[in-house]
């Protein structure tokens, strides 16, 4: 629980202190690397971001209480196996009444199974006993010496600790008896019986016996040591003697004049009774060790057996007095209105419960510690939380308070400007309102420069110079466009504020990132519908990129991992009809965009490898007027490659047939299916348009051409290339009815066909509301079937390559006749006649 409360004070501090970043990246961003990987990554975010409060940040390191969790949490706890309940065979004598309680649960009648029925205290495995070592029986019966102290001074105690232990063995599994004694042990230091619990003189004055004895032996064993040496030492100077005895017989010997010979067999056979002397000396030596050893292997004998007999009484003693708790406890549960037989069964009842409520207390006293700690920690943090909070809401006033002088400033000068209209104005003089007109449209007309220092709490100007995307926001040239451009720019950034408000789609997106962190996104309803509602802008390159991989993989697959290089290396060293149509369209792609405003600028040099390379790979299409906007919308979030796999996907899959190639049949073909389509679901629109003899297709035929580029405002055109590379070109149908449908009741209003082709041509521009107008396409004009406009496709292409056939006849015959008619040939221009 403490770790899950300090992730939650984590959150909360990550949280408080980015609520002036209008971008948050949170550590638990399921795509922290996902950021646009084009044009538009390299662009700075205008932001205005607090400095960390660095006090605040050492205050929530004074009290840290735990930094990670003790035990598995989160999803690894999740992917753990479902707990098992324990056997009841693993019991702790120290929480033995519990435990004996569950036990006892399966042996009363007419609860669990068979096998729940059996005893818990025996079972059919097998149990061996192997050799113990000298020291494992040291231990023992140092334990079993220190019982018996406490048992003296606890005379009147029913219960008894049992100091061994035996550990059940699967079959054919070995348990030495050091592991048992060992276990034994540990039992007895951790899991205290109650006669320890109530005699810690007893156990004090064994431990001080204990080392007592275990001193004198080592005296004992050193004393030994000494008296061996002592005794060795006494042989051999024992042998030195008789040697020097032999010798100074010998001598004496020599000089009685006994011969030499004989004097040295005597001293040989002297060496060798000597010898032979010391031999018997060892073996009866070794024949004493011999004799010692068996001795005290005979003991040792009779004192394993003597414990292995003490060992069996003791179990039989445990296992007597479990059966016999188990059952009193089970009457105690059946009968609780009964009192306890015996005055030994209520003094354990008492004082288990005294050992269960100091544990209790134990438990409470670390739990109310480690609260206060958190509490502490708590306070710390919501008082530097509070001193953001109050830091934060100073700079919102200033701000406020400085946009309310500014917004004063501004009624003062429009009252000025009302007065002075309101005066008579003489024909000759010039007005006096013409300056504060002229000064009001130099104030409204000032953007935000990337030059300005960017150090204050707030912008002065609400627009700058340059949306998210690079689109210039207010034109240089026209003053009264400039001033139309900044009322959209205006109006765009008060939609922008009102949708930041409501951040249910960007959860949604987040929440469907975190769903598919493991595993591959596919198609489903729920991706179509967030990907219609509009890609965020920090996702849109990877979105963008798997749509792309969703509808060419099978191709992309296919080539070689170097197909772009190697097209691009191509189209650079060989001749390429198409390069110098490329080169000459370059700067006139999206001129109003600071990527590809300038020769030098970097969207241009990328914006011509795409377009060569792809030029080389469809030799039938190679380049048409279009495919630059195309490719240079794709790279304001796409890398080249990645672009130009785009650009593949929009006319080889997307697009049909001879959509971008000279005739543009596809396109022409397009225009009728709409026309019928407009028919259908406007139909009232379609018959202003038939009564005025209006072809609306002049303005249509380049919304399907480059998929509404530098028709529509930025936001909405990337909307709507989200949805269209997701769901193909049926999606350029639903918004170019949408895009009618928002202005049908302006269109229907106007009555004559110059105001409306007038009216047609900038009408998409003053469409603002990107929310409005998805609505629109996605929702008012269903059903809206692919298969009706795959029939209407066939059906009008036939049409239309039956009238290309006859304009080519007509032609031909027209050339024939020209070239047959010498009256006509001499209208012939002179271009004609060099042709």
């Amino acid at each position: 629980m403490t770790y899950w409360l300090q992730e939650l004070q984590q959150k909360r501090w990550e949280y408080c202190n980015n609520l002036d970043v209008a971008k948050r990246d949170s550590r638990t961003s399921p795509t922290p690397s996902d950021f646009s990987k084009g044009l538009v990554a390299k662009d700075n975010i205008d932001l205005n971001i607090l400095n960390p409060n660095v006090s605040a940040e050492k205050a929530r390191n004074v009290l840290a209480v735990e930094t990670a969790p003790t035990e598995l949490v989160g999803e690894q706890a999740a992917c753990q196996p479902a707990p098992i309940q324990q056997s009841a065979i693993n019991f702790s004598l120290k929480q033995w009444g519990t435990e004996i309680k569950n036990s006892m649960s399966s042996l009363r009648s007419g609860k669990g199974n068979s096998e729940n029925r059996k005893s818990v205290f025996y079972t059919s495995e097998e149990w061996e006993m192997l050799d113990p070592t000298q020291k494992d029986i040291e231990e023992s019966m140092a334990l079993e010496e220190r019982r018996k102290h406490a048992s003296e001074g606890n005379k009147g105690v029913s219960s008894s600790a049992f100091p061994f232990d035996f550990g059940r063995i699967p079959y054919k599994a070995r348990r030495p008896l050091k592991e048992m004694i060992g276990s034994s042990k540990n039992r007895n230091s951790s899991d205290t019986s109650p006669i320890e619990w109530n005699s810690g003189n007893g156990n004090k004055l064994a431990s001080e016996m204990q080392l007592k004895f275990q001193s004198q032996q080592e005296e004992l064993e050193r004393l030994k040591k000494d008296l061996s040496s002592q005794k060795e030492l006494v042989r051999l100077l024992q042998q030195t003697v008789r040697s020097s005895q032999y010798d100074k017989y010998f001598a004496s010997r020599l000089c009685d004049g006994v011969p030499k010979d004989k004097l040295e067999l005597l001293h040989q056979k002297d060496d060798q009774i000597l010898g032979l002397n010391n031999q018997l000396e060892k073996l009866n030596l070794e024949k004493d060790s011999l004799q010692q050893e068996v001795k005290n292997l005979k003991c040792k004998v009779g004192e394993l057996n003597e414990q292995l007999s003490m060992l069996m009484e003791t179990i039989q003693a445990k296992d007597e007095v479990i059966m016999k708790l188990s059952h009193q406890l089970s009457e105690c549960e059946d009968n609780p209105s009964s009192q306890s037989g015996t005055a030994n069964s209520s003094m354990s009842s008492s004082f288990n419960k005294e050992l269960q409520e100091l544990d209790r207390l134990k438990d409470n006293l670390q739990g109310y510690k480690t609260q206060n700690k958190f509490l502490n920690k708590e306070i710390l943090e919501l008082s530097a939380l509070r001193r953001n909070a109050e830091t934060r809401e100073r700079d919102l006033n200033a701000k406020c308070a400085s946009l309310e002088a500014k917004l004063c400033q501004i009624e003062s000068k429009y009252l000025i400007l009302l007065q002075e209209m309101k005066n008579p104005v003489c024909s000759e003089e010039q007005s006096p309102a013409h300056d504060v007109i002229t000064r009001l449209l130099e104030d409204a007309l000032k953007v935000d420069s990337s030059e300005q220092p960017e150090q204050a709490f707030f912008k002065p100007f609400l627009v700058s110079e340059h949306d998210i995307y690079g689109f210039q926001t207010v034109p240089e040239d026209d003053e009264e466009e400039k001033l139309v451009a900044k009322v959209r720019a205006l109006d765009l950034k008060s939609i922008s504020l009102t949708e930041n408000q409501e951040i249910s789609t960007g959860v949604k997106w987040e929440n469907y990132f975190a769903s598919t962190m493991n595993r591959e996104m596919i198609c489903c309803p729920e991706l179509k519908t967030l990907i219609r509602s509009g890609i965020p802008h920090e996702h849109r390159s990877k979105m963008w990129k798997w749509c792309i991989n969703l509808h060419i993989k099978k191709c992309k697959d296919s080539t070689d991992p170097r197909y772009f290089q190697t097209l691009l290396q191509n189209a650079l060293e060989k001749q390429n009809p198409a390069s110098k149509q490329i080169e000459l369209d370059l700067l006139r792609t999206l001129p109003n965009n600071k990527h590809y405003s300038s020769p030098t600028s970097e969207g241009i040099q990328k914006l011509r490898n795409v377009l060569l390379a792809f030029s080389w790979r469809n030799p039938d299409i190679g380049y048409c007027q279009g495919l630059n906007r195309l490719v240079a919308i794709a790279l304001l979030y796409l890398e080249q490659e990645d672009a130009f796999w785009c650009l593949v996907t929009i006319v080889e899959v997307f697009m049909p047939r001879d959509y971008y190639t000279k005739t543009l049949l596809g396109s022409q073909v397009d225009q009728r299916v709409f026309k019928d389509l407009m028919s259908e679901k406007l139909p009232r629109l379609h018959a202003h348009f038939e009564q005025y003899k209006l072809d609306y297709s002049l303005i249509t035929f380049n919304w399907f051409l480059v998929v509404f580029v530098d028709s529509v405002v930025s936001d909405i055109l990337f909307k709507i290339w989200d949805s269209f590379l997701y769901e193909g070109s049926k999606v350029i149908f639903r918004f170019a009815l949408a895009l009618f449908k928002y202005k049908e009741e302006e269109i229907l209003k106007l009555q004559d066909s110059m105001s409306i082709f007038k009216y047609l041509r900038y009408f998409t521009r003053t469409i603002l509301d990107a929310r409005k107008l998805i609505n629109i396409a996605f929702g008012d004009l269903n059903p809206f079937p692919l298969r009706q406009i795959r029939n209407r496709r066939t059906y009008h292409l036939e049409k239309v390559r039956l009238e290309l056939t006859e304009l080519e006849a007509i032609r031909e015959d027209f050339l024939r006749e020209r070239e047959t008619s010498l009256d006509k040939r001499d209208l012939i221009s002179d271009d004609e006649e060099d042709s």
